[in-house]
C-alpha cells in the first residue's frame, strides 16, 4: 500500500496512546510526529509544516474539563492557520469537544478510538488541508494583507519598514481589531530576523499562575506536572522575534520579571538558577494607554521605557475613511478564496452603508461582517440584510449631545482635581470602569500631567 506524502502530529500525554496511534498511522501516512508535552507544540510547528495535529484536550491531572485542548487549540490555529485539527476525547466529555469544532476543529473522535474512524478521520483531515495549501497558492503571500492609501496608516507602516531593519524594541498601540498583530508579524517579515522563528503571546489570555512557566520555561520537578524541563516562550524565540499582545494586561507584581529578562537578555527557568542568554527582538502591543497607566501608577516606568524604543500607532478604522471599501474589497476576496466560493460582489446600497458604519470594532468587525455575508449571500450578491450592520452611520452629536458632553468633561475634570489625578479613585467615584474613563480623557483631550 502506497502511503500518503503527508505530516501528522500526535500530542498526548500518555505514551501508550502515542505509541498505538503512531504505529496504525504509519501504515498510511508518511511522516508521523508525536508529543507528550503540549509545551512543545511552539517550537515545533516554528520547524515543521505539519498537515494535521491529533490532539488531546486534557493534561494535568485533576484537570478534565478540556480548557488546555481548547486554549491549545487556538494556539495552533495562530500559529499554523492552514494545519488541521482532530480533537481527542473520553467519553462523556463531547459537549467540549463540540465547542472545539465551534473554535476551528475539524472533527473529534472519542478514547478509546475504532481503528477505522481515527483512519477516515484523518484522511478526511489531510485533504481538506491539500485543499486549503492549494488555495493559499493562489493569493500572493507578501501580499497577503491589506495596508491602505490614507495617510495616516501609510505613515505608520513607513515608520514601521524603518524600524524592521534594526533590532530595536517596537510598542504597537491601537483599538481593538485595528491589526497590531499583522504589523508585528510585517516587521517581523522584513527584518533579518525573519528566517528564525515567531512567537506571539497573549498575555491577556494568560492566567498569572502559569505566567513565569509559560514565558520563562521551567525545569523537571520545579512543581508537581513538571514531568520534563520544558523551554518558556522567550527560549523558543531565540534568534527570531517574540510578539507580546495586551502587555498592558500584566500585573504589576509580574511587571518586574519581564523587566529583567529584557535588561539582562537572559531568563531563568522555574526551578533553576543559571540565566540562559537569549538573542531576541521583542515587539509589544496594547489597546490601552500606557503613558496614563503609568502616571497611574499601573505600569512600571521604567518597563513602559525598555519596550518604547519605537512606538507605532495604529489609527481606528473610522479615521481611515477613504480606505473602507477598499479593504472591504480586499476582505470579499480573501473570503471568496476561503469558502471557494464563485465571484461575488456587492451590492451599491451596501457599499455605501461601508463607507458610513462607524465600525468601532475596526477590521476585526468588519471581517466578521463580510465572512457572515458571504456564507448568507444568494445569486452571487452581498444585499444590505446580508451585511447586517445595527448601525448603518457613525454617531453625530447634537446640540443637546454636545451641553451633555461639556456637563460629562466638567464631571471628569471635577473628580480628577478631588482625586489628586488617581485615575484609579476618579474611576470609582464617577462609577466608570478605569478603561471607560480612559476613553472620556482622550474623547476630551484631558492631559494628567
Amino acid at each position: 500500500m502506497k502511503k500518503t506524502n503527508a505530516s501528522i502530529l500526535i500530542i498526548d500525554d500518555q505514551e501508550d496512546i502515542l505509541f498505538a496511534s503512531k504505529v496504525f498511522l504509519k501504515k498510511y501516512f508518511e511522516d508521523i510526529y508525536t508529543l507528550n508535552n503540549p509545551k512543545n507544540i511552539v517550537e515545533l510547528l516554528s520547524k515543521k509544516t505539519i498537515d494535521v495535529v491529533l490532539l488531546d484536550m486534557n493534561y494535568r491531572i485533576g484537570f478534565e474539563d478540556g480548557r488546555e485542548g481548547l486554549y491549545l487549540l487556538k494556539e495552533i490555529k495562530t500559529l499554523s492557520p492552514k494545519t488541521v485539527v482532530i480533537l481527542m476525547t473520553a467519553f462523556g466529555k463531547v459537549e467540549t469537544a463540540v465547542e472545539g469544532l465551534k473554535n476551528g476543529a475539524f472533527d473529534y473522535i472519542l478514547k478509546p478510538w475504532e481503528n477505522k474512524k481515527l483512519l477516515e478521520s484523518v484522511k478526511q483531515a489531510v485533504d481538506k488541508a491539500r485543499k486549503d495549501q492549494k488555495k493559499t497558492k493562489n493569493v500572493e503571500i507578501e501580499n497577503d494583507f491589506f495596508v491602505g492609501t490614507s495617510d495616516i496608516i501609510k505613515k505608520a507602516y513607513s515608520l514601521a519598514d524603518k524600524v524592521a531593519k534594526t533590532d530595536a524594541n517596537v510598542l504597537i498601540l491601537g483599538e481593538n481589531g485595528t491589526g497590531k498583530f499583522v504589523l508585528a508579524h510585517h516587521i517581523y517579515s522584513q527584518s533579518e530576523r525573519k528566517n528564525n522563528p515567531f512567537i506571539a503571546v497573549d498575555l491577556g489570555s494568560l492566567n498569572s499562575n502559569i505566567f513565569e512557566s509559560e514565558l520563562f520555561g521551567y525545569a523537571k520537578g520545579a512543581f508537581t506536572d513538571a514531568k520534563i524541563d520544558t523551554p518558556g516562550r522567550f527560549e523558543m524565540a531565540q534568534n527570531g522575534t517574540i510578539f507580546l499582545d495586551e502587555i498592558g494586561n500584566v500585573p504589576l507584581h509580574l511587571q518586574s520579571k519581564l523587566l529583567q529578562v529584557i535588561q539582562t537578555k537572559t531568563v531563568t527557568r522555574l526551578g533553576e538558577t543559571k540565566p540562559r542568554p537569549l538573542n531576541v527582538r521583542i515587539i509589544t502591543a496594547t489597546n490601552l494607554n500606557l503613558k496614563l497607566e503609568v502616571a497611574d501608577k499601573n505600569f512600571r516606568e521604567d518597563l513602559y521605557y525598555r519596550i518604547n524604543t519605537m512606538e507605532i500607532v495604529l489609527p481606528p478604522l473610522r479615521e481611515r475613511n477613504e480606505d473602507k471599501i477598499p479593504l472591504a474589497e480586499y476582505l470579499l476576496e480573501k473570503m471568496i478564496v476561503k469558502y471557494g466560493r464563485d465571484e461575488i460582489t456587492f451590492d451599491k446600497k451596501v457599499l455605501e452603508q461601508i463607507e458610513k458604519h462607524a465600525w468601532n470594532g475596526n477590521i476585526r468587525e468588519m471581517e466578521n461582517k463580510i465572512e457572515r455575508a458571504v456564507i448568507l449571500c444568494e445569486n452571487n450578491r452581498i444585499t444590505v440584510s446580508d451585511l447586517d450592520l445595527e448601525t448603518i452611520t457613525a454617531y453625530e452629536e447634537t446640540p443637546d449631545d454636545i451641553q451633555l458632553s461639556s456637563v460629562e468633561k466638567a464631571a471628569v475634570e471635577k473628580a480628577l482635581l478631588k482625586n489628586n489625578n488617581n485615575v484609579s479613585k476618579t474611576a470609582e467615584e464617577l462609577g466608570l470602569s478605569r478603561g471607560a474613563l480612559y476613553r472620556r480623557l482622550e474623547k476630551y483631550n484631558i492631559n494628567l500631567n
